[in-house]
């Protein structure tokens, strides 16, 4: 699906602050949202004139970070967002009939040093790791949605299957609506289709470095939700809003390039076409991904997903054309030694994509450093697999639920690594708190199973 082939190595391009000034004029900018991003992967941001720009490109601009989920206590309220002048984009969707403009912004300490709790910073941070090694990290994720008639409602919108199509499907209109909105963002969509469930559909967006990917995922949510609204419908990223049919994930494909433009996954002599590096770095994430779960897979919801029977990976393995695998090798083709990659499973939209990708690549950089060999491929349906063929081919699971995702997230090492201590005990404490006001609330099945009692 997505392919490096075509791969810009520029995140952007940076602009100086006369030319940024000069663009804000050229587009007739009125509002311009400096946006970040909280703990959880929500969107945020803070609006400014563009008179405002040219103090705020130099000094930066102050905010609350007390407020914002993950960051800062109240005595430690003031924070600087840093806008990163290579993210400057004109918005599709006007405001008050007016021009509005988006800066993404790094978020920084008063002492103007980069804050530990930001995102975008820790990505940042492993990229750096990478880059030190020769590393170039990209990444090209699939974001699977629903399209319901209301929040409220959870009505089909359509009853179309997996890559349906019809001239009078409205829903067709939509995705192109939103593919149309994405060029615009300059987000290049590499295909988009129905999918397995009624109202469930997918767009997957080109193999790009980690931290441009993540600064789209971000967007393409918002713009996904902005032409859903638009057009009297509510999209969701929820992994599993319906019981009975398939969830939504985040496939994610994942190829380690050097410094001379080379994909470091590739050997031709191999019979999946993979290198040493690429075993390595998989049976690194193969090791690793029971502590990682809670970030890749941060919900209640999300291992409502992770069931056997609706193609989501549950068991812990690999193969090339095996989708019950929680790691998939695409087929080699002729020339394209660029698209050889790894794509992850188990990854679910409402990730924050930054600590997703930061952890991905972590992970697989240990299995790098300590050389962890890859286990043997699996090519069967492991679904169909009983305990006595799991143990033959020691297959492990992943976690059953967030708590246990959240006890093997506590143990890791790697994770507090990757997240620095600030964010590991933060992130540990609202997804525990998230697990006991589960365990404490009373749902529909609970009130549907006893009320007879």
């Amino acid at each position: 699906m997505c392919s490096p082939a075509s791969y810009n190595k520029t995140a952007g391009e940076f602009m100086e602050k006369e030319k940024i000034l000069q663009t804000i004029e050229q587009d007739k900018i009125v509002f311009i949202d400096l946006m970040f991003c909280d703990l959880y992967g929500n969107l945020k941001s803070v609006t400014i004139s563009p008179r405002e720009l040219e103090d705020c490109l130099d000094n930066g601009k102050w905010f609350d970070g007390s407020s914002i989920e993950g960051f800062t206590r109240i005595h430690e309220s003031d924070m600087l967002l840093v806008p990163d002048r290579s993210t400057y984009l004109p918005l599709p969707w006007p405001r008050d009939e007016k021009n509005v403009a988006r800066i993404i912004c790094d978020v920084h300490e008063p002492s103007k040093a980069p804050f530990s709790g930001d995102p975008r910073n820790i990505l940042k941070q492993v990229l750096e790791k990478a880059q030190s090694k020769g590393y170039s990290y990209l990444v090209g994720p699939e974001i699977e949605f629903f399209l319901f008639r209301s929040k409220e409602n959870r009505t089909y919108h359509d009853t179309a299957g997996y890559f349906d199509f019809s001239p009078q499907d409205y829903t067709t209109d939509i995705r192109a609506l939103m593919v149309s909105a994405l060029e615009k963002l300059n987000i290049r969509v590499e295909m988009t289709h129905h999918e397995c469930a009624p109202s469930q559909h997918e767009i997957d967006i080109q193999y790009s470095d980690a931290l441009k990917s993540a600064d789209n995922v971000m967007i393409l949510k918002q713009a996904i939700k902005t032409v859903a609204s638009d057009k009297g419908l509510h999209a969701t990223f929820m992994p599993k809003p319906i019981y009975g049919v398939n969830g939504s994930g985040m496939h994610t494909h994942q190829s380690v390039f050097g410094s001379e433009d080379q994909n470091l996954f590739y050997d031709k002599e191999d019979k999946y076409n993979l290198s040493s590096l690429a075993y390595y770095f998989m049976g690194g994430q193969l090791k690793y991904i029971k502590e990682i779960a809670a970030v890749l897979c941060p919900t209640v919801n999300s291992y409502k997903r992770l069931v056997r029977g609706y193609e989501a990976p549950v068991y812990i393995c690999w193969g090339q054309r095996n989708r019950s695998a929680l790691i998939r090798v695409p087929k080699y083709s002729e020339g394209r030694a660029k698209s050889t990659r790894l794509e992850l499973r188990c990854p679910d939209p409402s990730c924050n994509p930054y600590l997703a990708f930061a952890v991905m690549l972590a992970a697989g950089l240990k299995g790098i450093e300590e050389k962890i060999e890859s286990p043997s491929a699996v090519e069967e349906d492991v679904y169909g697999f009983d305990d006595r063929r799991l143990a033959k081919f020691y297959i492990k699971t992943l976690p059953a639920n967030l708590k246990e995702a959240i006890e093997e997230f506590k143990r890791s090492k790697l994770a507090k690594e990757t997240l620095g201590e600030h964010t590991f005990e933060k992130y540990l404490e609202v997804k525990s708190t998230e697990w006991n006001e589960f365990q404490r609330s009373v749902t529909d099945w609970e009130l549907n199973r006893y009320r007879n009692l």
